[in-house]
């Protein structure tokens, strides 16, 4: 089949989007806020949660096909997202009832890949 979907685009986070995510999530590991903890931990800068990314993938597959149900879903992370990047969600339809998505920053570097089916 190999339908592309469309390209949806997701500005850049900022600093306090992280810590607004960390205060939803409940996730308040300092790696993702603290840019003195994340070095300290070996990381250029705070990395933002995979499952921020995560929900955005859930997310788009609900954007791309509102009418159907989600039946399995399942993402890998490929590469660490910071604050400051911008980052597209591209998706394709491989069969009427299965496709793949991923996520990557504005100059093509994969921070998510993932697959779905619906039912």
């Amino acid at each position: 089949m190999g339908q592309k979907l469309p390209d949806i685009h997701k500005d850049a986070l900022a600093p306090i989007d992280m810590v607004r995510y960390s205060g939803g999530s409940g996730d308040f590991n300092e790696i993702h806020t603290v840019p003195k903890v994340a070095r300290k931990k070996g990381l250029k800068e705070p990395i933002v949660h995979g499952m921020l990314l995560m929900g955005w993938a859930a997310e788009a597959i609900e954007e791309w096909l509102p009418n159907r149900k989600l039946a399995k879903f399942t993402v890998r992370f490929v590469g660490m997202a910071h604050a400051g990047e911008a980052f597209v969600i591209e998706g394709m339809l491989t069969t009427d009832n299965a496709g793949e998505l991923q996520i990557k920053d504005a100059s093509g570097t994969g921070k998510l890949m993932g697959s779905f089916e619906l039912v």
